[in-house]
């Protein structure tokens, strides 16, 4: 059975290792917070879950660890669930997915290192192709724009003064060099690439807008720790912040009228009841997806 459980109203309408499950939906009492719907999502049998992409359709693509404590991916699209794992993995992370239903992702291999993460790329026929950086040991693949294009990092022995956000396209790979960073989101022609850094001045995680080429370092307004994570075409940046220890997801917008004041807004983005909610993925329409912890349990959520 596929589990759904809302918070409002309801939502609109390869290998031998890949299974499909197609279940039913359940409803449960209604609430509202920062005027969106909440909806989780709970892959079958999951322990713990995290939706990390939706593309404009709607497919959102996450990660969830079963009963027996093993790691997989997930696509849930047109009310199904697919479980996706790399042929041979021990874990897999679905992370991003296009209009075109392209997959990317990471996994780790039995006897991996604890630092290790190998990118993936799931075709829309389900064939399963490995995404290498050039000269690293390793990378996750984070986000796929509709021409193919894949944004994230690559690392060698740690996920700090190893780690560059990166771009893999047709005619090529780079980097950017700011310390500890990753590509998370970026507009289909990456005018705007948004991720993380790590500010060694300030001792501090940061997010950052690279725009036209220009390296723009931002923090949520009081906040001691900011990630971005995703960009849609409209250039809404979505998000995790904390203040001290409290996590909250943010929604960042600019209002638009392309001069030197445009006005920028940050939009807290908080499952209701919840005790710490991190968005990680946003698509055209404005539609949000992410994790939220309630009860010692990580549960992935779509917010429209």
């Amino acid at each position: 059975m596929k589990i759904i459980r809302k918070t409002l109203s309801s939502i609109s309408g390869i290998s031998g290792l890949l299974s499909v499950l197609a279940l039913t939906l359940t409803l449960v009492a209604p609430a509202r917070a920062q005027e969106r719907e909440y909806t989780t999502i709970a892959p079958p049998g999951a322990r713990s879950s995290t939706a990390f992409g939706i593309n404009a359709r709607g497919d959102v693509v996450g990660t969830f660890v079963d009963q027996n404590f093993a790691q997989h991916g997930f696509l849930l699209s047109k009310d199904e669930f697919t479980v996706i794992d790399f042929p041979g993995a021990q874990g897999t992370v679905a992370r991003g997915i296009n209009p075109r239903g392209e997959i990317v992702g990471s996994y780790f291999l039995p006897g991996d290192p604890a630092v290790a993460a190998r990118g993936f790329l799931r075709t829309k026929k389900g064939e399963f192709i490995n995404v290498r950086y050039p000269g690293h040991s390793w990378e996750v693949a984070q986000r796929i724009l509709p021409n193919g294009t894949i944004v994230g990092c690559r690392h060698d022995q740690d996920q700090m003064s190893t780690m560059r956000g990166v771009t893999i396209g047709k005619d090529g790979a780079s980097e950017i060099d700011a310390f500890g960073s990753m590509n998370n989101g970026a507009t289909p022609g990456l005018e705007l690439i948004v991720g993380f850094w790590f500010n060694m001045m300030d001792n501090q995680m940061q997010g950052y807008m690279i725009e036209d080429g220009v390296f723009t370092s931002f923090m949520v307004p009081g906040s001691n720790s900011t990630a971005a994570w995703d960009v849609n075409p409209d250039g809404a940046i979505v998000g995790v912040y904390s203040v001290g220890t409290t996590v909250r997801g943010f929604l960042r917008t600019e209002d638009g009228d392309n001069d030197d004041s445009d006005e920028v807004t940050y939009t807290t983005i908080h499952y209701p009841g919840s005790t710490a909610t991190r968005a990680f993925g946003i698509n055209p329409r404005g539609d949000i997806v992410g994790n939220y912890a309630l009860g010692g349990v990580t549960y992935a959520f779509l917010a429209r």
